[in-house]
């Protein structure tokens, strides 16, 4: 069975060593050989190249291991699917999420869709929107939520829920002790910011490039609580999520800074591969954020 050799070559490339992988899969070791020969027959090509050290994966190799994982993962939601037909909602949901959503809205989410499906298996991965988005691409999650865009044609996006974004500094910042702000207030700014590929960041930057403000610096955090430390001590100003903020500024740590005439809003998507969507756990956790969202402005 194709299966069969299309699982032994993830391993061992996986792996990168034949006895362990004959070990794993619980085979002899010629049978691993002669999966991957059988492989290179059918794909008319060299899969592996051998040397006295061992092997590199070639090109075509590496092509055909990131669709034969594709190929796996599509096979197992497929035996869930079937053992879970009808009504009977079980089984695993890996849901991906984006740092902003996936620290501070996602956890809420989850709980509320455990409540509702107790015999749900719920995995959350974060990252930032481009990991979130290469990770749906892969089907290494079932369903991600992104707070950035994206235009892979690969993906389906639905938004799910509005964000507000606020500009923040320490209590104790010049622009602090100014009750109306203008957006030339924040010229020449030093700006606390995200790692690249974060939705965050392309949206501040965003608003840097439309309004024509100019920076005295930059400083990259990848880390929400990081750049919320550095801000606090007077290193900077920010632009982070509400939902980010929110204790702090409550607390008296941070401070938002009113800019007049500016509302920064953006959408909170959800991303999911065409044929994921199909998956009964996916269409379960769809009809889920459209009808249950909680957090900020529903769409």
């Amino acid at each position: 069975m194709h299966l069969d050799a299309l699982r032994t070559f993830v391993t061992l490339v996986e792996i990168k060593n034949f006895t362990k992988t004959a070990d794993k899969l619980l085979i002899s070791q010629p049978s691993v050989s002669l999966h991957i020969k059988n492989l290179e027959t059918i794909f008319d090509t060299q899969l592996l190249d051998r040397s006295k050290k061992g092997f590199q994966v070639t090109p075509t190799g590496d092509i055909l291991y990131q669709r034969a994982k594709q190929i796996l993962t599509m096979f197992e939601h497929a035996k869930q699917e079937i053992a879970t037909h009808h009504h009977n909602v079980s089984g695993k949901l890996t849901v991906g999420a984006s740092l902003t959503i996936g620290e501070y809205i996602l956890p809420t989410l989850l709980m509320d869709l455990q409540k509702h499906y107790p015999n749900l298996i719920l995995e959350a991965v974060i990252g930032n929107t481009e990991e979130i988005v290469e990770a749906v691409k892969l089907f290494q999650v079932d369903i991600g939520l992104i707070e950035g865009q994206t235009n892979e044609t690969e993906v389906e996006v639905y938004p799910f829920m509005e964000d507000e974004l606020f500009f923040i500094a320490a209590p104790t910042h010049l622009l602090a002790a100014k009750e109306k702000l203008s957006i030339k207030n924040l010229q020449n700014q030093f700006w606390i910011t995200r790692e690249e590929g974060s939705g965050t960041r392309e949206y501040l930057y965003h608003v840097i490039r439309k309004e024509a403000l100019k920076a005295k610096g930059f400083l990259t955090i990848n880390s929400h609580q990081g750049i919320k430390e550095t801000v606090m001590q007077g290193q900077g100003v920010s632009l982070l999520s509400q939902s980010v903020i929110k204790r702090e500024v409550t607390d008296g740590h941070l401070v938002q800074l009113p800019i007049k005439d500016r509302q920064l809003t953006r959408t909170f998507s959800c991303i999911v591969s065409p044929i994921m969507k199909e998956k009964k756990n996916v269409e379960i956790c769809l009809n889920y954020l459209f009808h249950h969202a909680t957090s900020s402005r529903q769409i």
